[in-house]
C-alpha cells in the first residue's frame, strides 16, 4: 500500500489558485489518497454582535461557513477531479494552526500540505505565523508548497546531519532518507543527500599558533565523507549523489538546491517552542524561506506535539 493515503490540505482563503490542493491532487492521483480540503475562518465582528442572541450569532457563523464550503467546492469542480475522494471541511476557529493540527490528528492524516505566499514586489516567500506554528508543533510531515513544478526525472534533496553520533540524529537521518526514496519512487525523481560540516574555528587558529587549520579541515571533511558514505550505502544511494560541503547548513542546502534545480528539499525540524524557538530557531527554519522549491519538514519519531 502506498504511504500517502490521507492528506490534509490547508486552503488559502485569499486566492483561487490553490497550489497546495493541486499538489495534493497530483499525489492522490498516484496513491488514490483521500484528501480533506480544510479551511479555518474567524471574523471577530461576528463575536461582537451583542444585540443578537447566541443562537442568532451561531446562525450567522454557519451561514459564513456554508458560503466558504460552496466556494471551495466550486474550485474543486473546476479542476475536474470527480474521480478523487475529496472532502471539504470548514471550521470556525480563532487560532488556525491549532485547528489544522487538531484536524490532522483527529482524522489520522499522514501528511499536511500548505501553500506559501510570495511578496508581490520582493518576489520572496513570506511565511506567516501560522506556517511557523505548524512547522514547530505539528507531529506529522508538513509539505510547504511553492511554485516550483515537480517534473519527471527531477531531483529531491535530502538534508541530513551525519556529523552527530547521537541516536536522535541517526534516527532522523534514516527517516529523512527513507522519505526521500519513497517520494522519489512515487514521482519518478532522483535522490541526492547533502551534509554540511563546520570550518576551522577562527578563535582556535588565532589563539594556538601551532594549530594546523588545514589538517583539521581535512580530518573534519573526511569524517563527514566516511559517515555519509556509510549512511548512503545502507540505502543503495550512489556516491555521485552525495554532497559534502563546508559551511552553514542553510547556505549549503540553499546553494545546492539551486544548482540541482531541486523540486523538493526534505529536512528534519526539532520543533522547538517557546523562548528557545525565539532565541535559537533551527536549521530548518533558517533554510526554508530561502528555497525556491517545495519543502517537506519531518519531526523525530519521539516528538510529541504540545497540542496532542
Amino acid at each position: 500500500m502506498e504511504k500517502y493515503q490521507n492528506l490534509l490540505v490547508v486552503i488559502d482563503p485569499k486566492t483561487e489558485d490553490q497550489k497546495a490542493l493541486k499538489r495534493a491532487i497530483d499525489l492522490a492521483a498516484k496513491t488514490n489518497a483521500k484528501i480533506t480540503a480544510f479551511l479555518t475562518i474567524f471574523d471577530f465582528s461576528y463575536e461582537m454582535t451583542t444585540m443578537l442572541s447566541s443562537d442568532e450569532r451561531e446562525a450567522m457563523r454557519q451561514s459564513v461557513i456554508k458560503s466558504q464550503e460552496q466556494w471551495i467546492n466550486d474550485i474543486i469542480a473546476k479542476l475536474g477531479v470527480e474521480h478523487l475522494n475529496i472532502t471539504v471541511k470548514v471550521v470556525w476557529h480563532n487560532r488556525p494552526f491549532e485547528s489544522i493540527i487538531e484536524q490532522a490528528l483527529a482524522e489520522g492524516c499522514d501528511l499536511v500540505i500548505k501553500g506559501t505566499h510570495e511578496h508581490d514586489k520582493l518576489k520572496s516567500v513570506i511565511f506567516t505565523p501560522t506556517d511557523w506554528h505548524i512547522l514547530r508543533k505539528c507531529p506529522l510531515p508538513v509539505l510547504l508548497v511553492k511554485d516550483h513544478s515537480w517534473p519527471k526525472d527531477g531531483n529531491i534533496l535530502a538534508a541530513i546531519n551525519v556529523g552527530s553520533e547521537d541516536e536522535e540524529h541517526a534516527s532522523l537521518n534514516h527517516k529523512i532518507t527513507e522519505e526521500a526514496l519513497n517520494l522519489a519512487n512515487l514521482i519518478d525523481a532522483n535522490v541526492h543527500l547533502v551534509n554540511s560540516y563546520p570550518g576551522t574555528p577562527v578563535n582556535i587558529a588565532i589563539e594556538i599558533p601551532e594549530f594546523n587549520a588545514s589538517e583539521y579541515n581535512d580530518n573534519m571533511r573526511q569524517h563527514h565523507v566516511d559517515a555519509i558514505t556509510k549512511h548512503a550505502s545502507t540505502f543503495g544511494i550512489a556516491s555521485e549523489a552525495l554532497h559534502i560541503e563546508e559551511g552553514l547548513p542553510e547556505d549549503v542546502i540553499d546553494t545546492l538546491s539551486h544548482k540541482l534545480d531541486a523540486e523538493l528539499v526534505i529536512l528534519g525540524t526539532v520543533g522547538r517552542t517557546g523562548l528557545s524557538a525565539a532565541l535559537i530557531g533551527n536549521t530548518a527554519e533558517h533554510v526554508i524561506d530561502r528555497l525556491n522549491c517545495d519543502v517537506l519538514a519531518l519531526k523525530p519519531d519521539e516528538f510529541v506535539s504540545p497540542l496532542s
